[in-house]
């Protein structure tokens, strides 16, 4: 696969994580299984839509976002672990 149609196949994952919630989090795994196989990093803005840890697709009731020290830290209530970004300037 070329590495527009694996972003394709990342972002299509992503569209149907959002749409159906049962099945999310199978998605984001399949998006970042895809990534990882052919070497293509998920885009910024869909980075901070899942859990690293357990691959959980945020939705409004499982994590809760804060900012501290200049850094956007988003905690994940599914495996109590938790991310931070830098802001940018």
């Amino acid at each position: 696969m070329q590495k527009k149609e694996v972003l394709e196949t990342i972002k299509k994952l992503f569209n149907e994580a959002k749409l159906n919630t049962d099945k999310a989090d199978r998605y984001v795994e399949l998006a970042r299984k895809i990534g990882m196989k052919f070497n293509v990093p998920i885009p910024r803005e869909l980075k901070r839509k899942f859990c690293r840890h357990c691959n959980s697709y945020f939705q409004k009731s499982n994590y809760r976002i804060r900012t501290r020290n200049k850094m956007i830290v988003y905690t994940c209530f599914k495996c109590r672990k938790y991310t931070k970004f830098k802001i940018k300037d």
